[in-house]
C-alpha cells in the first residue's frame, strides 16, 4: 500500500530537516524524493513550503514524543538506556548525516517561524514525559523536572556531537554519565 502524497511530503521534509536543516529543504529535491507533484504541496499546504516545513516539525516532535512516552513505561534508567540506543541506531542508519529534526527546526525560525514553536512544544512534551517518569520513581517535582531538562539537553548535544564526529562515543559517554546521575538520585529515594 502506498503512502498518501501529504504523508510522503511530510516524511521527506523531516528527512531533509534532519540532514540539512530547515533552509536545506529545496522544493525540487523534496518533490523528487517524495515522488509527488508540485501541485500536491499547494493542495495539502495552501500556504506553501513554510506551512509544510512547520507541519513536518510538529509531526517529527509528535513522533519522538510518542517514542519517549512508550520508553517511559519502563523505569527511568531503562528508559534512558533505550533512548540513547535509539538515537545511536538512527544516527548510524543515516551514516552520520542526520540528527534530531527538532534541534534543526529550532534554528529554522528565520525561514519558517512556526518551526521554533514546534520545537518549543516538542521539547516541553519530552521534558514532561521524562519528569513524570521520574516522579513515578518518587522524586520530587523540582528534582524530576531538573533532571528531565538535563537528560534532554545532554542527549540533544550528544546527538549533534555524534553526527559531527561520525561516532556514537558522545552518546555513549553522555548516556553513561546521565545513568550515573539518575542512579544517584533514584538510589536516595529507594
Amino acid at each position: 500500500m502506498s503512502t498518501a502524497p501529504r504523508e510522503r511530503l511530510i516524511l521527506t521534509t523531516i528527512e531533509l530537516i534532519r540532514s540539512r536543516g530547515v533552509s536545506g529543504v529545496a522544493v525540487n529535491e523534496l518533490l523528487s524524493r517524495s515522488g509527488t507533484a508540485r501541485q500536491s504541496i499547494y493542495t495539502h499546504f495552501p500556504q506553501g513550503k513554510n506551512q509544510l516545513v512547520e507541519e513536518s516539525a510538529r509531526t517529527a516532535g509528535s513522533h519522538i514524543s510518542a517514542m519517549i512516552e512508550q520508553l517511559c513505561s519502563a523505569p527511568p534508567l531503562d528508559a534512558l538506556r533505550t533512548f540513547v540506543e535509539c538515537w545511536k541506531s538512527m544516527i548510524e542508519a543515516s551514516d552520520y548525516t542526520a540528527g534530531c529534526p527538532i534541534a534543526a527546526a529550532t534554528f529554522g525560525g528565520h525561514e519558517a517561524p512556526g518551526t521554533v514553536d514546534a520545537a518549543r512544544v516538542a521539547f516541553s512534551e519530552w521534558e514532561q514525559l521524562l519528569a513524570d517518569n521520574l516522579r513515578r520513581s518518587h522524586l520530587d517535582d523540582t528534582l524530576a523536572q531538573s533532571l528531565a531538562t538535563m537528560v534532554i539537553a545532554a542527549i540533544e548535544g550528544a546527538v549533534i556531537m555524534s553526527v559531527a564526529t561520525r561516532s556514537t562515543r558522545p552518546l555513549d559517554r553522555v548516556g553513561r554519565h546521565l545513568g550515573e546521575l539518575l542512579e544517584a538520585h533514584l538510589g536516595e529515594k529507594t
